[in-house]
């Protein structure tokens, strides 16, 4: 079995685009045959999933641990609902997946925390343009995509301004030195 050969990431990648792209052409054709061409993958992929349990009920920590690292393997515990690590793990290993990318470009990203189904991420960019401008926008969907990849029962990946990219408050020196004007006094 070692000597068979494997998938790369690319040509997982390719499988699993071809998997969607079919998928979404029988879901889109209508009638008897498509709703049973979709009834069957539900039942194939349960079936799957129950198998893939099964084989988890018999491995050892370390080889629990070392399925869940694998990017395919991971996947798929995850959409079994096997994946060992919870949620909040597997944002936070997303989130410092992405970050030599992120700072590669001049930015960072850092997981703020995971509460109510919904992932909070701060995000900084290069050239100090936030989360909401120039090449942001982007990064902002990269991470988003990764971290509902690795937590796809989450409900949302939220933004969370970059307290360093808000401009400083301005306070002008005169209003800070000038002492208020004095109350008139109601005459008697």
């Amino acid at each position: 079995m070692a000597d068979r050969d494997r998938l790369d990431a690319a040509a997982v990648a390719d499988r699993l685009a071809r998997v969607d792209d079919l998928l979404g052409r029988v879901e889109a054709a209508p009638g008897p045959t498509a709703d049973a061409a979709l009834h069957a993958v539900r039942a194939l992929t349960e079936l799957y999933g129950e198998a893939l349990a099964r084989v988890l009920d018999h491995a050892d920590t370390g080889l629990l641990t070392d399925l869940a690292a694998d990017e395919l393997l991971g996947h798929l515990l995850v959409l079994h609902d096997l994946h060992p690590h919870p949620v909040e793990r597997r944002v936070a290993d997303a989130v410092e997946a992405l970050r030599p990318a992120v700072r590669e470009q001049g930015g960072d990203v850092v997981l703020e925390g995971v509460e109510g189904g919904v992932a909070r991420v701060r995000l900084s960019t290069g050239g100090g343009c936030g989360s909401g401008g120039g090449s942001g926008g982007g990064v902002e969907e990269a991470v988003r995509e990764a971290v509902l990849a690795m937590a796809p029962e989450l409900s949302e990946v939220q933004a969370v301004p970059d307290r360093a990219a808000a401009p400083p408050a301005f306070v002008p020196l005169a209003t800070l030195s000038r002492r208020p004007d004095p109350v008139p006094q109601e005459a008697p």
